[in-house]
């Protein structure tokens, strides 16, 4: 019955995993010839690389090329398994990529697993008291997650977004739908270590999770509601997906139709040309206008 009704009112799509999925193609730099070549220090050819992607309109363009970059960063990590960053970047661009673009459930299902495996091996990578963190009891999972450092952010960050997708996927299981508290835990891990991460990427995880189910099913809108604003203003309008998911789960969930519609037409109003952020806000207006056409029928 719980789960019936948890689909009545649908598992929230992660509407901001093209933000999470532009950031990571931006990890990537195939050198020439047969040698890859992974560095923290950022070469002219990504730079070059980063800015066509992240300031691309062209969300077409961006899906025909997507698996490319899957399949490149697979032979990746076939050559260096035990890179962190390597594997957090794999695991949250297939998480991206199934969120935004594949439709069939089984195949969701595949690549959400395939996209935790790595995240769950980044970890452990990180941390070895974090290898095998998904069959911890609770109490010891968030003892480890509460030793984690700064330095961990970017891996623990890659496993919460990977593990969303993963309940996502298997969300008719009531099993997957209760590791909710365990992502809520890593997210306000990431927050407490760097709260502006990823323009405060964190708060929009914990605003959505907050907001995934109502009142009756233990919603918290008004925790929601907190978060999201700080990830407005984290984000400094640059983001014009964080107001569409705003709006999306929190106004739209207490019906408040004035703060919807308000969201929605800022969103609409600004301009989508942001230096690395175009390509996530014009799918964000894209969103935006789609919201704005059901809104009648929906309030």
């Amino acid at each position: 019955m719980i789960i019936q009704k948890m689909m009545n009112h649908k598992f929230k799509k992660n509407f901001f995993a093209i933000t999470i999925f532009i950031f990571c193609i931006t990890t990537l730099f195939l050198s020439q010839g047969c040698s890859v070549i992974i560095s923290s220090a950022t070469s002219d050819m990504m730079e070059a690389l980063s800015t066509t992607i992240l300031n691309n309109d062209d969300l077409s363009m961006v899906k025909t090329g997507a698996p490319s970059y899957l399949l490149m960063i697979d032979s990746l990590i076939s050559k260096d398994p035990k890179n962190k960053t390597l594997l957090s970047t794999a695991a949250m661009l297939y998480t991206a990529y199934s969120d935004l673009f594949v439709k069939d459930t089984a195949r969701s299902k595949k690549m959400a697993q395939k996209a935790l495996n790595y995240a769950n091996q980044a970890i452990c990578l990180e941390k070895n008291s974090a290898c095998g963190l998904k069959s911890e009891t609770f109490e010891d999972f968030e003892k480890i997650i509460s030793k984690m450092k700064k330095k961990s952010v970017p891996a623990l960050f890659a496993l919460g977004n990977a593990w969303t997708a993963w309940i996502m996927a298997n969300k008719n299981d009531f099993n997957a739908i209760a590791d909710i508290a365990s992502i809520e835990l890593i997210m306000q891990r990431v927050i407490e270590l760097d709260e502006g991460y990823k323009d405060g990427a964190a708060y929009l995880y914990m605003g959505s999770l907050s907001t995934l189910l109502p009142p009756g099913l233990g919603g918290k809108p008004a925790l929601g509601k907190q978060y999201f604003d700080k990830a407005v203003f984290l984000s400094k309008g640059k983001n014009l997906m964080v107001k569409v998911v705003f709006a999306k789960l929190y106004a739209r969930m207490i019906f408040d139709r004035k703060l919807h519609d308000q969201l929605l037409e800022e969103v609409m109003a600004a301009n989508p040309c942001v230096p690395g952020y175009t390509l996530v806000n014009t799918w964000a207006q894209i969103q935006a206008r789609e919201l704005i056409n059901s809104a009648d029928d929906y309030f």
